[in-house]
């Protein structure tokens, strides 16, 4: 499967909740980065899946009522892959509505993710986030 397949298969999955196949394509020590401003990048950057599972993923879900990540575009550079879409959501503690555009940028090494680094509106995440 190529870079851009998985990680169509793994978007995929992730809007049913699932977030296996992203986790599972990670090299142990992936470096994880989300975009300066946003409040989970307080731990930046998250080394290893389970960080990223837990300090990402896991607040995420934890925060957000109805999180989700709807990728529109997938460019393939082989190796690197970029992702453009929006997330959504309603804030849990407000319900404040998360509308924001996203750009992901992956790194592949060994049909292994080695990096990520998110861009998005890092604002309107700071001020709907607690």
């Amino acid at each position: 499967m190529s870079s851009v397949e998985t990680l169509q298969s793994a978007y995929a999955a992730f809007a049913h909740n699932d977030p296996s196949l992203l986790i599972g394509a990670m090299a142990p020590d992936i470096q994880w980065n989300e975009a300066e401003g946003n409040p989970l990048a307080d731990r930046n950057p998250y080394v290893g899946a389970q960080a990223v599972g837990e300090g990402v993923f896991g607040r995420l879900l934890a925060a957000i009522d109805g999180f989700t990540v709807a990728p529109d575009r997938f460019v393939d550079g082989g190796d690197d892959v970029i992702v453009f879409g929006r997330y959504s959501g309603t804030m849990k503690h407000s319900g404040a509505k998360l509308d924001a555009p996203f750009c992901h940028a992956y790194r592949f090494v060994d049909d292994r993710i080695v990096s990520f680094q998110q861009y998005t509106d890092s604002a309107q995440w700071a001020r709907v986030m607690p």
